[in-house]
């Protein structure tokens, strides 16, 4: 005779059942679609930020008044390196201003060079390339994926063992009782009497 795992007996799915094995799949599912509307509402908060900034940012001239220092140690070696260099712009409503702007290295004084100003004529960043925003929302979906994957593994863990506790003790029980008639031992009544007796 061979000993069979009992099924639960409270009508627990088995986490071997159906049930079980479609959990990761279902799992994959829901942090995939968590992730997909994470991204979208990024890049939708992204985007009405952009708008917002670039209703207050305006693309100016300017003449650079110096010749453009060396580059920043930080910016030398990256993919787009600027210099500074003192410069002279028109603020949108016509008023005079000057500065240190950002410029190509080597910017010779004279120079035309395209700047971004706020409204009240202060040099600020351009405004933020798409690919930047897709960048940030795509990279925020997949943290928000992956919290809510590894958060649904650990949750799937703690049932399987839990499943597995009850089933195991269920056996157990199951096994107390049938052992002493399948090994052929006599089980002694605890309701009777000692030798003493």
């Amino acid at each position: 005779m061979t000993r069979h795992e009992p099924s639960d007996d409270d009508g627990t799915p088995s986490a071997r059942g159906p049930l079980g094995r479609a959990a990761p799949a279902l799992l994959l599912t829901i942090a995939l679609v968590c992730g997909a509307v994470a991204a979208g509402a990024l890049w939708e908060a992204g985007a009405d930020a952009d708008r917002e900034r670039a209703a207050h940012r305006h693309r100016v001239t300017a003449t650079t008044t110096g010749p453009a220092e060396d580059p920043p140690a930080s910016t030398r070696y990256g993919t787009e390196p600027y210099a500074l260099a003192p410069a002279t712009w028109e603020h949108p409503g016509n008023a005079r201003r000057s500065g240190t702007v950002q410029v190509p290295p080597r910017t010779p004084r004279g120079d035309a060079v395209v700047i971004w100003v706020d409204d009240g004529g202060t040099p600020v960043r351009p405004p933020v390339a798409a690919a930047s925003r897709s960048l940030t929302a795509v990279s925020g979906g997949i943290a928000v994926a992956g919290a809510v994957g590894v958060t649904g593994v650990g949750a799937l863990v703690l049932v399987r063992r839990s499943t597995e506790g009850r089933r195991y003790a269920a056996w157990e029980r199951e096994w107390e009782r049938v052992e002493p008639v399948w090994s052929g031992r006599l089980r002694r009544d605890r309701g009777a009497g000692t030798d003493d007796d």
